[in-house]
């Protein structure tokens, strides 16, 4: 299990269960004020993805100020890489993986795997998102998503403006 701390509060936790047949990872957004952890992805038998897209990922590298857990920008990038599922990834996401690939021990001559790993991952593949100006979200209509509808649209207005303000470029 891995912890990456995001602002506000939140968390995505990362769990990655190895078993005799199969291995699955699950992300999920948590809060300790809130008693229900969002689902981001998954990969295990129900195919839950893609959870983010490329400005909500990007905000995502920094850790917040004396966080604890993974706290790394290349390996928060690395870690959160396969709830990515964006069509429309800018070329500085290329470099960005690159460089991530590069600083965790990966060789100089990476950009090939980074253009491949931006592809998505091989259960959701990439999708279109957009940003719903009404909502204040990034959806997107994957058959997958969790993201059809706004992420936490059942928590309060509070709650909710935290979350979107956690995930969305300043």
């Amino acid at each position: 299990m891995f912890t990456v701390p995001l602002t506000g509060g939140f968390t995505i936790v990362v769990h990655v269960n190895s078993g005799e047949e199969f291995t699955t990872t699950d992300y999920f957004l948590t809060h300790p004020d809130r008693s229900q952890d969002l689902v981001l992805a998954s990969d295990d038998q129900d195919r839950i993805g893609p959870g983010l897209c490329w400005p909500e990922l990007a905000v995502l590298l920094e850790a917040p100020p004396s966080a604890a857990g993974v706290t790394d920008p290349h390996a928060r990038l690395l870690l959160l890489l396969p709830v990515l599922g964006d069509a429309a990834v800018p070329e500085e996401a290329v470099t960005a993986v690159g460089e991530a690939l590069v600083a965790q021990g990966a060789p100089a001559a990476s950009a090939a795997l980074a253009g491949q790993l931006l592809h998505g991952h091989p259960v959701w593949g990439v999708e279109d998102w957009w940003f719903d100006e009404d909502e204040q979200s990034w959806l997107c209509d994957g058959d997958h998503s969790p993201r059809k509808i706004p992420l936490g649209d059942h928590l309060s207005p509070q709650q909710r403006a935290a979350l979107e303000a956690c995930l969305t470029p300043r």
